[in-house]
């Protein structure tokens, strides 16, 4: 299916059933949204890397308007809906501040692999401890899935967005999992020099090595 969407463009990657907060202030983003609302319609978020709107971005449908302020600016709670590709921009429409996008949706497979499923799970809760930090999802670690992870496991925007064109829940549960394998010895060590530059100066107890 191909149709034509407006288009907020943004230096992130929003996944499909991610909860985004927004605050809108740009006057064409307040048209957009405002025009959104009243016609109960969803709207792009195209990934900008490098100054530029990328290929692929996620449609997204306004939850709520959280607040309205007395200048116009709002704030919406937004979830993503499905993955576009965009195949032309629309810069310039009759009557909007705002551009728009013609766009196509690729298909998009959400069967995984139990076992790699659980490796990732496994890997990023490992990665969480070594950085002793504490993550909580709303959902069952059954119900977690690559888009649900994908921004707990320190991605750049380029890797989360390579993540985005991957079309198979297994391949975005495979590149989790190459990625985790790779970053969790480096975030080990960097824990283990943490811990001997704390040592530099401190009274030690060392044995001589004699029997």
């Amino acid at each position: 299916m191909t149709n034509f969407i407006p288009i907020f463009p943004l230096g992130i990657v929003v996944y499909p059933d991610e909860q985004l907060n927004l605050h809108i202030f740009e006057p064409r983003y307040k048209q957009l949204i405002k025009e959104c609302i009243a016609e109960n319609k969803p709207f792009g978020i195209p990934t900008v890397i490098d100054k530029r709107v990328a290929e692929y971005g996620t449609l997204v449908e306004i939850v709520r308007v959280e607040k309205t302020y007395d200048n116009g600016e709002l704030d919406v709670v937004t979830r993503g809906i499905k993955v576009f590709r965009v195949l032309e921009v629309i810069k310039s429409i009759p009557d909007k501040l705002f551009a728009g996008a013609i766009v196509t949706y690729p298909g998009n497979t959400t069967t995984g692999n139990s076992r790699v499923h659980a490796q990732v799970l496994h890997a990023m809760r490992e990665l969480h401890h070594i950085l002793q930090i504490s993550k909580q999802f709303t959902k069952t670690d059954e119900d977690l899935q690559s888009y649900d992870i994908a921004h707990h496991v320190g991605l750049s925007l380029a890797e989360e967005y390579e993540l985005l064109y991957l079309f198979q829940e297994l391949q975005r549960l495979e590149y989790l999992k190459r990625h985790l394998l790779k970053v969790i010895p480096l975030m080990a060590e960097m824990e283990r020099l943490k811990d001997r530059v704390k040592l530099n100066g401190h009274f030690r107890n060392l044995t001589t090595g004699e029997a």
